[in-house]
């Protein structure tokens, strides 16, 4: 019987669990939310399958290395590595998650180069688009949809998700339209990443790759696009990119 290796990656929002086998495939991969336990659901999840070798990544990993006496390696490196596996010509990778957001520069051999990350603030975040999506009456799935239905874009003044909530709801009681403030609020979180992406993005060129959550927003996505004008990839489940980079560095460490 073959070898399985394990990668976990415990966010703020969503834990996602990938088996790869020996070759580096995915033989399975899970998802649930983080809750108010998580290392309880970690140990839920872990119980439904067979692993010969785990490493941790994202918030949790410091926590999941306490309870359950395992590697661990930072989002940094998971996304960097799951990214590169999914697109060999990745050369930048962007990561919006739950509670921060991150760009990774790769170097040719696909080793992380340099990176920036913003975790002061929930600004450009997975949370923040929730909550915008929240007080709009949009659910987090629909939020991209309704926003690229928009005919113009209102401008959104501030980032910081309490003042931006207090923005909107103002816009709201003047009777704007509801899908042209989302738009405006997409753009806000485009304009901050694109910064972001434009100070360490690789200057040998290659492929940007969209990770976390928020990747599975075509307004970000499409707005990614106009503004850098480049492709931007993202995996049939970006979401999983940090767990798959995790259980791959697993299955690499355990060749050493």
């Amino acid at each position: 019987m073959g070898k399985y290796y394990a990668g976990i990656d415990i966010g703020s929002r969503t834990i996602e669990l990938v088996i790869v086998d020996e070759t580096g495939n995915i033989a399975e991969h899970f998802q649930r939310d983080t809750g108010y336990d998580p290392m309880r659901e970690v140990d839920g999840l872990l119980s439904q399958v067979r692993y010969d070798a785990i490493m941790a990544t994202g918030y949790g990993r410091n926590l999941f290395e306490l309870s359950f006496d395992a590697q661990t390696v930072t989002e940094i490196k998971a996304h960097a590595r799951g990214a590169r596996a999914t697109f060999p010509a990745a050369r930048t990778v962007l990561d919006i998650g739950g509670q921060d957001s991150k760009v990774i520069s790769l170097s040719e051999a696909g080793r992380v180069s340099r990176f920036e990350m913003n975790d002061r603030c929930a600004a450009g975040t997975g949370k923040f688009m929730e909550i915008m999506a929240k007080t709009l009456g949009y659910s987090i799935d629909n939020f991209g949809h309704e926003a690229l239905a928009a005919k113009q874009e209102i401008a959104i003044s501030s980032m910081c998700t309490v003042f931006a909530e207090s923005e909107v709801t103002s816009l709201i009681a003047r009777g704007e339209d509801c899908r042209e403030i989302a738009l405006g609020l997409h753009g806000s979180v485009v304009r901050r990443v694109c910064g972001m992406i434009r100070r360490v993005a690789s200057a040998g060129g290659g492929e940007l790759v969209f990770t976390g959550g928020v990747a599975r927003n075509p307004c970000i996505r499409q707005l990614l696009e106009k503004n850098l004008d480049r492709k931007v990839l993202v995996a049939e489940d970006p979401q999983l990119m940090g767990a798959y980079g995790a259980a791959l560095l697993a299955l690499e460490s355990s060749d050493q």
